[in-house]
């Protein structure tokens, strides 16, 4: 009986296999940024096939609808005989398959894209940079089908092939399924390839620039720099599928700023050209995108799993996610000696002035300023929004609660740190199959720390709307909050045009600030101060020059109900900074030069490649 079934398990296994889905790709109107893309569909069941582009992408969080950039769409069987094709909505097509189990469909389609960058696809005489959300259509009901790209070069051309996918026969390079294949951004152009290992794991660095080879070299030992650096903060490198990472780098006039995360690999994009002394700011991004093949690719919110490529994917944990990461990569680099104190300090600085004075922090806490990614994470809208008085970035805000959660933790339990959380985190979900929840965020602090502090910290700081105590919490770290300028007056800092006419306020102005106080806003023409106009921007510097903090000044304003006379008290500048003890005459005690080094020194298990 036992070989009987054995038997027809083997009779069967051809029909129960899923046959892989078939991509071709090649370039010839590349000049006119358009590519030309065959999906093979075998073994397909019922009687319509419904084919998809996806409207999100891994690592993004609002809808970008990628069928927008897809024309020329058509269907055939496996003779060339064309299939009858319907379009119920804007990015789906269905297609009536030949029939029978096991039928096949081909479709055929143009791919435009002209934007280089994390989310959208570039190509053009010099590459092809895609993003295979944005590039890749499939098929409802096929997507654990193993799935095979071949890519046709052109001719004469010095392109090669950079991805994280694995590389087949003749030219082809393979996915397990649709996440994976989705989840692989291909650079297709002349880089230039540098590798190194740590450990059994190998690290290339594809870099497209205009530059000379020993740039790219010196590149490639600080991006080895940074991966051994957070290898320190987690204990251990993450284990990449094919034992190997890859930073897909594109630094060209050309392309479009942004990084983005992939669980092998990572985009960069920037217009600015990578030389010696731009390079230590283009590394952060490096950083960044790097700390996120443990936190946020392994270590991962339930919320984002499985990931939904035709809706919106909302996460109230992208402060953990996003901004926690935020705040490794300034660090890392500090802790690599890749940046200098000043440098650290002013990332430092820069999030937690937002933090303090921000007036979104008082409508909305950490979790749900997450939340909001859908509307602001490349979303694009028409109409007028407040968002300058309602949201932080969730990447701002995470930074600077992650800088106060750490330097607590480091005061009230010696010996540990933010990097212990972190590690927690990654013993309790050490990837996808194990995602994590804010309870399970909650509950792996409280191992870290204690159920006391875990509860504190969530309860007052992201469940709730207090900020830290960054002050105290610098001040053990040998560095000081102050105001960034003392006895400056200041009346908000909407953003203004100004001309003969005067000046227009053309964004919101802030709540709270002395304009917002007075009933000034978006769309107000500011005629004269104190019987004087304002035609620039000095006039305005000159006249806050001029003033004190709790002056009061008279401004003649129309608004969309007629000319008014406002009056309107100058405040103190809200912005802060932070400084180093010793730039400010204070004292580093040995108590505090301990704690600094222990917060800043180097973590790397391993040595650091030497960078000239």
């Amino acid at each position: 009986m036992v070989r009987l079934l054995v038997y027809i398990a083997l009779l069967l296994a051809p029909l129960l296999a899923q046959e892989p889905v078939r991509y071709e790709l090649r370039f010839p109107n590349a000049v006119h940024h358009e590519a030309e893309v065959r999906v093979t569909f075998s073994g397909v069941r019922g009687r319509t096939l419904e084919v998809v582009m996806s409207r999100s992408s891994p690592g993004r969080y609002a809808l970008h609808e990628f069928a927008k950039n897809v024309y020329n769409f058509r269907a055939t069987d496996t003779a060339g005989k064309s299939l009858h094709v319907d379009r119920p909505t804007p990015y789906q097509w269905n297609v009536e398959t030949p029939g029978g189990v096991g039928s096949t469909v081909v479709i055929d389609y143009t791919l435009f894209g002209d934007r280089a960058d994390g989310t959208y696809n570039a190509i053009d005489p010099s590459h092809a940079h895609l993003n295979p959300p944005a590039a890749f259509a499939w098929a409802r009901g096929l997507e654990k089908s193993p799935v095979s790209l071949k890519i046709e070069l052109p001719p004469g051309s010095d392109w090669t092939v950079a991805t994280q996918l694995p590389a087949g026969a003749g030219g082809t390079w393979t996915a397990p399924s649709l996440d994976a294949l989705m989840d692989g951004p291909l650079e297709i152009g002349p880089h230039v390839l540098r590798e190194w290992t740590a450990g059994e794991a190998r690290f290339r660095l594809a870099l497209h620039f205009q530059g000379p080879d020993d740039l790219a070299a010196r590149f490639a030992r600080m991006c080895e720099a940074v991966v051994l650096e957070e290898e320190g903060v987690f204990g251990a490198l993450a284990k990449y599928d094919n034992g190997s990472y890859t930073f897909l780098v594109d630094y060209l006039p050309y392309v479009s700023g942004d990084g983005m995360e992939h669980r092998n690999s990572s985009v960069i994009t920037g217009a600015r050209p990578l030389t010696r002394e731009s390079a230590g700011q283009q590394i952060e991004s490096i950083a960044h995108e790097f700390f996120h093949s443990w936190n946020v690719k392994r270590i991962r919110p339930r919320s984002l799993e499985p990931f939904d490529y035709e809706r919106v994917n909302m996460s109230g944990e992208l402060w953990f996610a996003e901004g926690f990461t935020d705040y490794y990569a300034p660090l890392v680099l500090k802790r690599a000696g890749l940046s200098t104190l000043d440098q650290f300090v002013r990332s430092m600085g820069g999030a937690v002035n937002t933090a303090l004075n921000a007036p979104g922090r008082e409508v909305f806490n950490l979790v749900d300023m997450s939340r909001r990614a859908p509307f602001v994470d490349g979303a694009a809208s028409v109409d007028v929004q407040n968002q300058a008085n309602t949201y932080i970035s969730y990447y701002t805000y995470g930074h600077a609660v992650a800088l106060g959660i750490d330097l607590a933790i480091r005061e009230r339990f010696p010996g540990k740190s933010l990097d212990d959380w972190m590690r927690a985190m990654w013993r309790r979900h050490p990837d996808v199959q194990k995602p994590y929840t804010e309870q399970d965020l909650e509950q792996a602090l409280a191992e870290a720390t204690s159920k006391e502090f875990a509860k504190e910290i969530f309860e007052r700081h992201i469940q709730g709307i207090e900020p830290m105590e960054y002050a105290a919490l610098l001040a053990r770290a040998g560095f000081a909050l102050q105001p960034a300028s003392p006895g400056k007056a200041w009346i908000g800092t909407p953003a203004m045009s100004f001309s003969d006419r005067g000046v227009d306020v053309i964004g919101p102005t802030l709540r709270g600030s002395p304009l917002y106080v007075a009933g000034i806003d978006r769309g107000d023409h500011i005629l004269e101060v104190d019987g004087k106009a304002l035609r620039t921007r000095r006039d305005l510097d000159d006249l806050a020059a001029a003033h004190k903090p709790g002056d009061r000044s008279t401004f003649t304003v129309e608004t969309r109900t007629g000319n008014k006379q406002l009056q309107v008290t100058w405040a103190q500048a809200l912005d802060v900074e932070i400084v180093p003890f010793e730039k400010v005459g204070r004292q580093l005690t040995p108590e505090i030069t301990s704690f600094r080094e222990a917060w800043l020194g180097s973590k790397a298990l391993r040595p650091l490649p030497k960078i000239e």
